[in-house]
């Protein structure tokens, strides 16, 4: 299993880049670009798959060598992170091809996994030593919270599900949706920075981009965005605030 999550490691970037050059059909941007939503964010947030990647790839060779090969830890969540990486690779040729529903069943599986493994390590001690593995799936676990969403958005208006005219009411429930999906599980993670910091990143990248759209309601979901940026980074500073601090025995003078 471990060498399969290395494997899977390497063929996430290797699938990003194939997507990317149309190997697969239009890119990621272009489809996207077809489906325009309230929750949308700008063009430049999605270079983040870059550094998800990098830091997945970090991951997959660190968990597979040394020591690591015989962490109890690290081999429970192995399955839900080969998971993870694997729909987060099929998810890119899908996404180009128009199946917008399988994506979203892929998009929202890698989510589980990547979320349930992310919670794992972020029990209190599980971090220890194993940070390498904590920022790689906090992170894309964060960035998923996000595009799910995004993803189930664009889905909306590609099959004319809800109104696509005034979209607004609609965006509204999906932001609420993604913020209690944010917040529960930062509060689960008790205020993991990692998951914080890539929530901001897409959350503030959709307030530029719905700055600048000309939508209906695109003003109310920039600052929507906003809203719950300010509301995770504040439940974050709160949880750890709140975290107990280790005793530390006095000492008697020598």
């Amino acid at each position: 299993m471990r060498l399969l999550v290395l494997l899977l490691s390497i063929a996430m970037p290797l699938v990003g880049w194939l997507s990317q050059t149309g190997a697969f059909g239009p890119d990621q941007g272009t489809v996207s670009g077809r489906y325009p939503t309230l929750l949308i964010a700008a063009g430049y947030a999605f270079s983040v798959w870059g550094l998800i990647f990098l830091l997945d790839l970090l991951y997959g060779v660190w968990q597979a060598t040394g020591a690591r090969r015989n962490d109890p830890l690290l081999a429970r969540i192995a399955p839900a992170a080969a998971l993870g990486f694997f729909l987060t690779a099929i998810w890119m040729p899908l996404f180009s091809a128009g199946l917008f529903w399988l994506c979203l069943l892929v998009i929202f599986g890698a989510l589980a996994a990547l979320a349930w493994c992310a919670l794992q390590l972020s029990r209190p001690g599980a971090a220890t030593g194993r940070r390498v593995a904590w920022l790689a799936l906090s992170i894309h676990a964060g960035w998923l919270s996000l595009a799910a969403f995004l993803n189930l958005a664009q889905t909306i208006v590609a099959y004319r599900l809800l109104p696509t005219g005034d979209m607004l009411g609609w965006s509204l429930a999906l932001w609420a949706l993604a913020a209690a999906l944010l917040l529960a599980l930062n509060a689960r993670m008790r205020g993991n920075i990692a998951y914080l910091a890539i929530a901001l990143w897409g959350l503030v990248a959709v307030h530029i981009q719905q700055s600048q759209s000309t939508l209906p309601g695109a003003a109310v979901s920039a600052w929507v965005a906003v809203a719950i940026a300010v509301a995770i980074a504040a439940q974050t500073a709160w949880l750890r605030r709140a975290r107990p601090r280790p005793l530390h025995r006095n000492r008697r003078p020598t």
